[in-house]
């Protein structure tokens, strides 16, 4: 039995000295928590995960989770909190608080490591303050930056003090190495002077020479020991004593220096004392949180509601941590469990191997994470409440110490449970009733379970025994439950569904494995008539449940078509939408260029009566320059009028004019010409000597003033819409254009036209006939073409369609 109570400095605590541990044990709790541990920065970060213990503090439960919660949640954006390690302390700052006493510099190093640590900790807080404010409430105040820089000063990371830790100190050292170096450079001498080989060492904190015991010009002085063969004496030679002297009053005055720096250092942080013990906790606090996010992260865990109200257990997509860690993820098989109002007592049944036991401890080990601040591996939507006392009775309980069988052992806990049971405990019983007469271990286990139920005590027990089974039609708050097994290939699914007991299988697998077939026949003669007619029920029921599971599976896949196909629609119609909408600005944009070319034109026009009103004034011509004037200003309003109904009227454009052989005509690249022969859409042209085949859209009569045929160098005309609410088409682009007799300039202007107008009909090739000749107009198309970014591709004709003589695009 677990027994949570409250929590003590942020640290839930069981008080449960007699079995916590075993029940802790028996649900693998440790095992979790270790996991969880592993994610820490530091050793007390992870220490602190392993300490945590469940707490019926539902307050405490609900924003410890949502701590882990909102940190979870940055993690998975990539902004997670950074925690930093600090070093035990709780010695040190016992010593710091004692009047009087001097830290070692190894242990102010490591408070000037846990301050380093907070104020980096506390920077990282305050950064998502914004997103995370509860995470934030960890902040603690950490002493003032001055105080860390005057450690660092006078500290390395080792504890070492620095020459930097102050001037006395830094003059002491000076003068210790002076000190040794002449001490040095004097022994050195002596050596040469006696020939004696070796070098300077130290012997009983003085510094001396290797001298030959038989050296018979052996310098005085004090011998202050000899090696092991006898054959070298270590000698000081009287000469240097004085600098040896030297050398240890100066060594004792940098001993004096460093004494006074390590006081200062200790007074420094004596009344800081307390605001470095919170910071160091805010370190370990820190660390933990981040260590059971991590984990929330790695097992995709959700924040589960925590309730008050007994009994209100919903667990959506939940998974074994354990299981979790060993097989992975995609390999577990999640379950579902929620008990409606009224319902307290789950008779979990099936086949041995099916998961009963595992789903047991994966219900225990999910509450007990809860409780204990972290988020377990379950869905959105599960809901847990508060449990004051959680038992468990799970695997063999013999008992050799105190002599108990495991059915006595059994029956010790269910007397503990049956004391202590009310609607704030969680009891899992498995194999309940198993170890006895099966008859008198039914009877026994029903008899538990109705008393736990009327207790409203919160249950789960898995059984073989079939007369537990029958208990939830005849009892209020019983309900049946099961893990699905494939009857087909006898292997379990582990799916849990509740309100169908479980078949036990037994006879079926004994037969896939080979028994007798008379063993087997005699022993299903021998399963009462009730059991077998229950068998065969439950077999009916879960053959139903099979043909309804696939039938909501093929409805689920013609869904999830339709959906898929109603998003292409969508998508294909958002792309129409988006051409129409393309094609309705670039309408406007030629409309806005058409008027504004023809406005300079005739602002040019204006320009030049202007100029010939001028001269009529001054032949005294003002009836010629009025009647010049007001020709201008009617054109320049005509063409204001017609921009601003533009767009607003869609009036049918006015048929071209019929052509004849002799009309007079003028091509769109302004070059005049004559109607020579007319072939279906396409004409021939006279131009000068030449002949040219351009399509009738091209050329516009000028012989009687006649209207422009429909060509790209006009404004664009609107046409009405037609019965789908879109412009009627207009009259086909040709696929192919002759410039057979035109100059380059001539040529290129074609070109040009030819591809606005192809674009614009959105085809996807063009082909100029420009012929071989001297090459000029084949140059220039190649330019004009290469050039245009509309063109994705170009090339000559196969040999038998034109070669080098015809030019074939393809657009983008």
């Amino acid at each position: 039995m677990v027994d949570a109570h409250d929590v003590q400095d942020g640290v839930p605590a069981s008080t449960d000295a007699r079995t916590p541990s075993a029940v802790l044990e028996a649900l693998e709790l440790p095992a979790v928590l270790e996991q969880v541990a592993a994610h820490a920065k530091g050793p007390l970060g992870a220490s602190r995960v392993r300490a945590r213990r469940p707490s019926a503090d539902a307050a405490w439960v609900a924003l410890e989770l949502a701590r882990v919660d909102e940190l979870a949640r940055l993690l998975r954006e990539g902004r997670g909190l950074v925690p930093e390690p600090v070093p035990p302390i709780e010695g040190v700052l016992g010593r710091l608080r004692l009047e009087g006493s001097v830290l070692e510099g190894g242990e102010l190093a490591a408070l000037h490591r846990t301050i380093t640590a907070a104020r980096l900790v506390l920077g990282e807080l305050r950064r998502v303050a914004g997103d995370a404010p509860r995470v934030a409430e960890l902040a603690r105040p950490v002493p003032d930056r001055p105080v860390e820089r005057r450690l660092e000063l006078a500290l390395d990371p080792e504890g070492q003090l620095l020459d930097s830790a102050s001037p006395a100190l830094a003059r002491a050292r000076s003068e210790v190495r002076q000190a040794r170096d002449r001490l040095v450079q004097r022994l050195d001498a002596i050596l040469r002077q006696i020939g004696a080989e070796g070098g300077v060492t130290i012997r009983e904190g003085r510094y001396v020479i290797p001298v030959p015991r038989e050296l018979r010009r052996r310098p005085d002085g004090i011998i202050h020991g000899e090696s092991a063969s006898g054959a070298t004496l270590f000698l000081e030679p009287t000469e240097a004593i004085p600098l040896g002297n030297a050398l240890r009053e100066a060594e004792a005055q940098a001993d004096r220096e460093a004494l006074k720096v390590l006081r200062d250092l200790t007074g420094l942080l004596r009344p800081l004392a307390d605001v470095i013990a919170d910071a160091h906790e805010m370190c370990v606090a820190v660390d933990d949180l981040a260590a059971r996010a991590a984990y929330a992260v790695q097992v995709a865990g959700h924040r589960p509601e925590v309730v008050s109200a007994p009994g209100e257990i919903r667990l959506v997509a939940a998974r074994h941590p354990l299981l979790l860690a060993r097989q992975g993820g995609g390999r577990v098989v999640p379950f579902d469990l929620a008990l409606e109002p009224g319902e307290r007592t789950v008779i979990l049944s099936g086949p041995n191997a099916g998961g009963k036991s595992v789903l047991l401890k994966a219900v225990g080990l999910v509450s007990l994470l809860a409780q204990c601040g972290v988020i377990p591996p379950v869905g959105p939507g599960t809901r847990i409440p508060i449990f004051r006392r959680i038992f468990a009775d799970i695997g063999d309980r013999q008992s050799i110490a105190e002599s108990l069988s495991t059915f006595s052992a059994h029956l010790v806990l269910l007397r503990e449970v049956l004391e202590a049971a009310d609607p704030a405990t969680l009891v899992l019983l498995d194999e309940i009733g198993a170890g006895t007469d099966p008859s008198e271990g039914a009877a026994l286990a029903g008899a538990t379970l109705l008393a736990l139920t009327r207790r409203g005590a919160t249950t789960l027990a898995t059984t073989h025994l079939g007369a537990l089974k029958e208990l939830a039609g005849r009892e209020p708050g019983i309900v049946n439950a099961s893990l699905q097994f494939d009857a087909a290939t006898l292997q379990p699914t582990y799916h849990f569904v509740k309100g169908i007991p479980g078949r036990s299988y037994g006879l079926a697998i004994a037969r896939r494995l080979g028994l007798p077939p008379a063993v087997l026949a005699e022993a299903e003669s021998r399963v009462p008539e009730a059991e077998r007619s229950l068998d065969a029920l439950l077999a009916r029921v879960e053959q139903r449940a099979r043909e309804q599971t696939a039938r909501e599976e093929v409805l689920e896949a013609l869904e999830a078509r339709l959906a898929a196909e109603r998003g292409e629609l969508d998508r294909r119609s958002e792309a129409l939408a988006e051409r129409a909408r393309e094609l309705a600005r670039r309408e406007r944009e030629l409309d806005r260029e058409a008027r504004s070319g023809v406005r300079k034109y005739l602002l040019e026009a204006r320009d030049l009566v202007e100029q010939a009103i001028a001269q009529a004034r001054e032949a005294r011509d003002e009836a010629a320059a009025r009647a010049a004037r007001r020709m201008v200003e009617e054109a320049v309003a005509s063409v204001r009028e017609g921009g601003e109904r533009w767009g607003r009227e869609t009036p049918a454009p006015a048929p071209p004019p019929a052509l004849a052989p002799g009309d007079p005509v003028r091509l769109d690249s302004g070059v005049r010409g004559e109607v020579l022969e007319l072939r279906g859409e396409e004409a021939v042209v006279q131009v000068g000597s030449l002949r040219v085949v351009v399509p009738l859209g091209s050329v516009t009569a000028v012989g009687g003033g006649g209207a422009r045929a429909p060509g790209r160098a006009g404004p664009p005309t609107r046409h009405p819409p037609d019965a789908s609410g879109l412009p009627a088409a207009e009259a086909p682009v040709p696929l192919e254009i002759d410039l057979r007799g035109l100059t380059s300039d001539e040529a290129e202007q074609t070109v040009l036209a030819a591809i606005d107008a192809a674009v614009m009909a959105d085809q996807p090739f063009l082909r100029i006939i420009h012929g071989k000749g001297t090459g000029a107009v084949r140059d220039r198309v190649q330019q004009v073409v290469r050039r245009d970014r509309r063109v994705k591709a170009h090339s000559f004709a196969p040999p038998a369609q034109g070669g080098t003589g015809v030019t074939l695009v393809e657009f983008v």
